[in-house]
């Protein structure tokens, strides 16, 4: 009952939405990011980058990761350009990439929430 009687029923919108689909590397890359934010503790992790720039230590007790964890975390953050870090002498901070990254968690956010 929940089948289309007509293969294409509204050729302009099918038309549409195939222009709209982004190629295929795009949509992969866009892939590898919604996977790297669906583990918790990389979640976690750019949700606090999201309020201000941390370092590892900093992340590491926010997150209640241990500090070799959360570089592993950052390292796939980084690959992915999610977050990007800066050096100050010994310590690094990180932050997220763009305020792309930090739009799409607080729209996650608040969506789950309403």
């Amino acid at each position: 009952m929940d089948r289309c009687q007509e293969k294409v029923l509204h050729q302009t919108q099918v038309e549409q939405a195939i222009k709209n689909i982004p190629d295929s590397a795009t949509l992969r890359s866009i892939s590898d990011i919604f996977k790297a934010l669906s583990e918790p503790s990389r979640l976690k992790i750019v949700t606090a980058l999201a309020t201000c720039e941390l370092c590892v230590c900093d992340l590491a007790a926010v997150s209640g990761s241990s500090e070799s964890a959360v570089s592993h975390q950052l390292r796939i953050l980084r690959n992915l350009k999610i977050v990007r870090y800066r050096r100050e002498g010994k310590i690094v901070f990180y932050r997220l990439d763009d305020d792309h990254v930090k739009s799409l968690i607080s729209q996650s956010i608040q969506h789950v929430q309403e």
